[in-house]
């Protein structure tokens, strides 16, 4: 049984109010699990801060002066959740055995770090997945929202994880086989269940948010499903193919009862229904066409080969 050096790489974005108490939290947890002989003592935490407006970086070079366990990557701008921690994966993988990644709000138990490792070290899990046992301190429309977005998904062919955000650990092997996956649409959650090495799951209690307030309101949580889904599927394409054959079956039947109709001088003027008709066919037309588009625009910016981040600063001594 070897002891891994853990990473536990956060994602930030002006969380310069909930840094300080979730680093503090981490550093504890680490040195707990150290004692209890599941990572080395030269485990530590990256905190990668995705061009935030707030002093966020400020707070990050603090903790780094306080505790050099505490590392520290500033991109140069604003890349969104993803980016931000890729670039801290990435980051990582050539010092570390395995690395963990957690939100900055805490709302994932850090107390499931531990399962995690001990399914890394006992069971040889590469991969583990935080998997929510509950979504009780949801709201409502925020909890039905999110259940309908991973139903959507799976019908759609997306291979995901259910209830699973981006809490998991990684092994070096499965970050260095992410490294090979360059698209720049990302959408982490459908990539690495494709990496295709051993995995497990591990439930934990959804919790309260520490501090601040959520970096993905309903907007952004639509918008992460649409990139997911049209990243990782073609079954939307394929489904407006399907409608257009139903719509030509109904117009095979429509036609034949008002050719029946006008051969029989049955006929009668019907401008509501025919109205009706256009601006729902049109509707279909152009959804369709927002669809593909959307497909047209990911071509766009992958031809592109843009780099996904840029590092402004480093704390990594």
């Amino acid at each position: 049984m070897t002891i891994p050096k853990l990473a536990i790489v956060i994602p930030c974005y002006n969380e310069s109010e909930a840094l300080p108490i979730t680093v503090a939290r981490l550093i504890q947890l680490l040195d707990d699990m150290f004692n209890n002989g599941l990572v080395t003592n030269d485990s530590y935490i990256l905190c990668c801060d995705d061009g935030s407006k707030d002093s966020t970086w400020k707070v990050i070079e603090r903790l780094h002066m306080s505790d050099k366990r505490i590392k520290g990557i500033s991109l140069a701008h604003n890349r969104g959740h993803q980016y931000a921690l890729l670039a801290g994966l990435m980051c990582v993988k050539e010092n570390c055995d395995a690395a963990v990644s957690i939100d900055a709000d805490l709302q994932d138990d850090p107390q499931a770090i531990c399962k995690m490792v001990k399914e890394f070290i006992y069971n040889d899990k590469e991969i583990v997945y935080g998997v929510r046992s509950s979504r009780k301190t949801d709201s409502w429309f925020k909890r039905n929202s999110a259940h309908a977005f991973y139903n959507l998904q799976r019908r759609l062919g997306l291979d995901t994880v259910f209830d699973h955000a981006d809490y998991r650990l990684m092994s070096r092997r499965s970050l260095e086989l992410l490294a090979d996956y360059g698209e720049c649409n990302l959408f982490l959650r459908g990539i690495i269940p494709q990496i295709g090495l051993d995995t497990a799951v591990v439930e934990y209690e959804r919790k309260e948010r520490i501090a601040g307030h959520t970096k993905y309101p309903i907007g952004k949580m639509v918008s992460l499903s649409i990139d997911g889904i049209t990243s990782f599927s073609a079954k939307p394409i394929r489904l407006i193919f399907a409608l257009g054959l139903i719509f030509l079956i109904l117009d095979i039947s429509i036609a034949i009862y008002v050719l029946s109709a006008y051969f029989n001088d049955d006929t009668i003027s019907g401008w509501t229904s025919l109205m009706l008709s256009v601006w729902f066919i049109g509707s279909i037309i152009l959804m369709g066409i927002g669809i593909v588009g959307e497909y047209i625009g990911k071509i766009f910016m992958e031809v592109k080969h843009r780099p996904r981040y840029a590092v402004k600063d480093k704390l990594i001594d």
